[in-house]
């Protein structure tokens, strides 16, 4: 069975060919042009879903979409990166390309369901997925299927307040924060590696934290202490609502690596009662970039075995 994995983010866009085991078989990684809004995403991917139908038919469709989504309908509520994606019935518009069943969910609630079901979580319930991007936002597992709360109600980590005035994990811990601090710091020590490695780079800084970490530059250290404490006082709240067996780091922070696993894992026990701490378990996504694409197609073929009930369940 032909099963398509689409994950659609506000810079990535990748469609992988595989069967309902997650295994990917092909993959198409496509680069998104924010200025030619979805209608420019929309026709990349039918160019490429053309190409692959010639080859062979396609069975089903699962989506990983960054932003809120209906899931019971595959309708896109909003895109925060993206113009055009408001209102816009994602899983009918791919049913016409495909003439396939089609499955639509956010992005990190089908990443969660790939890494519980084939990665790092493989084996625990329930299951919670983190992922650290341009924004943050997380998916809960539980029995092997992703928990949806009242519609239109997720697992949105990333919202949660770190105090009163309104301070959210997402506002000191997405990619995009972790950049704007690196670029604070760096201008009280424009000499620090961490500076050496960055240059006159102006976006993305944070991907030199893990060079400059190895190299024990002090405030690399001090950025992942305070974002680590950060990130670590928002999970606590979930895991004192849900006490997930295993929480997993996803997302292109998480390449920062094993120094940000154990100091969220370190900073974790300091806010959780007492009597949770031995079952604390952290650990870094097991299928990186490769989370939502795996997850896309394990939703779909749900899908497919179980009919339109599994599509209201998953």
């Amino acid at each position: 069975m032909n099963i398509l994995g689409i994950e659609i983010g506000g810079t990535k866009l990748q469609l992988v060919l595989g069967n309902a085991h997650g295994q990917i078989r092909q993959r198409h990684g496509l680069t998104v042009q924010p200025g030619a809004g979805a209608a420019g995403i929309r026709a990349q991917m039918a160019q490429t879903i053309r190409a692959l139908r010639a080859d062979a038919p396609i069975a089903a469709v699962g989506v990983g979409f960054g932003g809120p989504v209906d899931w019971r309908t595959g309708n896109i509520c909003r895109s925060h990166q993206i113009e055009g994606w408001a209102d816009f019935n994602l899983a009918a518009w791919l049913r016409e390309q495909t003439n396939a069943v089609v499955v639509v969910d956010n992005d990190a609630n089908v990443a969660a369901l790939g890494e519980a079901r084939s990665g790092a979580g493989a084996g625990c319930d329930p299951v919670f997925y983190v992922t650290l991007g341009s924004g943050v936002g997380g998916g809960l597992i539980t029995a092997g299927r992703i928990y949806h709360g009242a519609i239109p109600g997720e697992a949105e980590i990333g919202h949660v307040r770190l105090e009163r005035s309104g301070t959210t994990v997402e506002s000191r811990c997405s990619g995009w924060a972790v950049d704007a601090r690196i670029r604070e710091l760096i201008r009280q020590q424009p000499r620090s590696r961490l500076a050496q490695l960055i240059g006159t780079e102006t976006r993305g800084e944070a991907r030199h934290l893990g060079a400059a970490l190895a190299q024990g530059d002090p405030i690399a250290h001090q950025l992942l202490r305070e974002m680590s404490a950060d990130l670590a006082f928002g999970l606590s709240h979930l895991v004192h609502l849900f006490h997930p067996q295993v929480i997993i780091l996803g997302g292109g922070l998480s390449g920062v690596g094993e120094p940000l696993r154990l100091a969220v894992a370190h900073a974790l026990r300091d806010w959780v009662m007492e009597a949770f701490r031995p079952e604390l378990n952290v650990k870094l996504s097991q299928l990186g970039a490769d989370a939502v694409p795996v997850g896309a197609l394990l939703l779909a073929a749900a899908v497919v075995k179980d009919g339109d009930a599994a599509q209201r369940k998953i």
